[in-house]
């Protein structure tokens, strides 16, 4: 059903199957990272003309809907989502869950809707389906077990028979993230043999620790018919799980012909983490990246291209209001636009550490109550709707800044939001535990729109950033210390990275500073533009990424 024609250069058929895709804003098939990462991939495969069908699920109720209470803290919010562009396929096809036949239905997502390869969006929420079988498909991470591993069933058994259905020539099968596990189990009823197995899937592993790597029952998982048509003992046969608990990760790894980590940083901890393990394939690094079509303003990097920095000044300082007007319309508080603003906006997950710039809260609240130099931040961010820790985090965050006028915290953090953020920041503010972030990308992304990141020297930063050059890192501190000393030193030296280099440089030497910002948006495309990661894995697929 592709309405392009596929290039030579990437002939062979594959299927990318995840959880989450950011295609659009109006699309809230979406959480995180993981899918900002997965609709780049799908706008470079329909860009480079890639023989590539995308596999995702169509969540009625979204992910949430990100919402302010009364006193403005967080709030989360389910409501149905309703789109005129898919085309019903009238494809539907039967899985089982918990021993009960259920109805998968695709929608299909033409390529000229969003320019993206051909995707298909599949759902439970049928006439045909019982109430239950029904609201498998609501509410993307479902906090549920027993629903979350339906919504792995739905997507790797359901999505593997709709490829058969509409793709039968379909010759590799490409998971982003171990969600889609079980169709390696379809495939081994299908073949009978591991090794075909292997043959025909590929796995890329986002996760940078054994703890974050998710694991079930296994007998829990073998009540919801995870493992198809196996019998208890084959599918213990096939997964090489013998204890009480499996590991999705590293059964993905044990099915796979190859894997691939998201960084050279996360490929070293990737292969030294699972190690220890037999029968696993070999782990590769493909560093994520983002779609520079999507991602960045265009007027802004025209300027750039053409050599015109008055009308680069112009139009970052245009985008910069725009993000100025939003900050007002949200709270109330109006920016200065000569003045420097710094952007801290990803998911909220603990290991990011959102509030790192205020564990010395004494010290932050002097740097923040200066006029020369003045210093404005921006926190966004999304956590996952069950994690009271961090959403009161973010709480926390309203509510010690609502008298601080240079200090904002917006919603909702989607694709509008962040694209809005990274076009008007001056500084992209990045502090994760070394070496918890696999990649991370939002910074690629930040950058190509003139944004300078200030940067733990994790995930992708590693490969990209040159202090002083093109970005402020941070040094590298003992990371076998207490994570209450990590904390204390990482925010020190990010105080004193502040207070010594970024504010004196974009205050003292403007010059200085609009070189550093073409030189980011100059060095972080070609290797972070997803067209690139898009070609690399293609060599992924044909066996010649060494």
């Amino acid at each position: 059903m592709s309405t392009y024609e596929i290039s030579n250069k990437y002939s062979k058929k594959v299927a990318y199957f995840s959880m989450e895709f950011a295609i659009a804003q109006c699309l809230k098939t979406y959480s995180g990272g993981l899918g900002y990462l997965a609709g780049s991939h799908m706008r470079s495969a329909f860009d480079l003309k890639q023989n590539m069908i995308g596999i995702g699920i169509l969540w009625k109720y979204g992910y949430y809907d990100q919402v302010r209470r009364a006193d403005n803290g967080m709030d989360v919010l389910f409501q149905e989502k309703h789109y005129s562009f898919f085309e019903d396929t009238g494809i539907m096809v039967p899985v089982y869950i918990n021993k009960h036949q259920v109805y998968v239905k695709a929608y299909y997502l033409p390529p000229d809707v969003f320019g993206t390869c051909p995707m298909y969006f599949l759902s439970t929420d049928i006439p045909e389906n019982d109430f239950l079988a029904r609201t498998i498909t609501h509410k993307l991470y479902d906090s549920d077990s027993a629903a979350k591993i339906a919504q792995c069933i739905v997507l790797g058994m359901g999505g593997i028979k709709v490829i058969e259905s509409v793709a039968p020539d379909t010759e590799l099968f490409h998971m982003n993230e171990a969600h889609a596990l079980p169709l390696a189990f379809h495939l081994y009823e299908k073949y009978r043999n591991v090794e075909e197995v292997k043959k025909r899937l590929v796995f890329t592993t986002h996760t940078p620790e054994k703890a974050g790597n998710e694991e079930h029952s296994f007998s829990l998982l073998e009540k919801m018919s995870f493992f198809g048509n196996l019998s208890f003992d084959e599918a213990r046969q096939v997964s090489k799980e013998f204890g009480s608990d499996f590991s999705h990760s590293l059964v993905a790894l044990r099915l796979s012909g190859v894997a691939n980590a998201v960084s050279k940083l996360h490929g070293q901890v990737s292969r030294e983490m699972w190690k220890g393990h037999p029968d696993i394939c070999e782990i590769k690094s493909i560093t994520n990246a983002q779609n520079l079509r999507f991602w960045a303003d265009h007027d802004l990097r025209h300027a750039l291209d053409s050599g015109h920095d008055v009308l680069l000044r112009d139009r970052k300082k245009h985008l910069k209001k725009r993000l100025i007007e939003q900050v007002a319309n949200q709270t109330g508080k109006l920016f200065d636009e000569d003045a420097i603003i710094v952007v801290w906006a990803r998911r909220f997950a603990e290991y990011k550490r959102a509030s790192l710039l205020m564990h010395d809260i004494a010290r932050f609240n002097h740097l923040i109550s200066q006029q020369n130099p003045k210093l404005q931040v921006i926190w966004a961010g999304k956590p996952y709707p069950n994690d009271y820790g961090a959403i009161s985090v973010f709480n926390h965050l309203v509510e010690i800044t609502r008298n601080m006028p240079n200090v904002a915290v917006l919603t909702p953090y989607e694709l509008e939001l962040s694209r809005l953020l990274k076009t008007g920041a001056d500084v992209w503010l990045n502090t994760p535990r070394r070496p918890r972030e696999a990649s991370g990308t939002s910074g690629m992304t930040a950058a190509m729109n003139g944004a300078i990141n200030l940067s733990i020297q994790d995930g992708w930063v590693c490969e990209f950033a040159q202090h002083g050059h093109n970005a402020f890192v941070l040094p590298i501190i003992d990371h076998q210390q207490p994570i209450e000393y990590q904390d204390e030193q990482d925010c020190r030296n990010l105080l004193d990275m502040m207070e010594k280099e970024m504010l004196p440089m974009y205050y003292n030497k403007p010059e200085q500073w609009f070189l550093m910002m073409k030189t980011t948006m100059k060095e972080v495309v070609p290797a972070f533009d997803s067209d690139r990661m898009a070609d690399e894995y293609y060599q992924l697929y044909n066996g010649k990424l060494k």
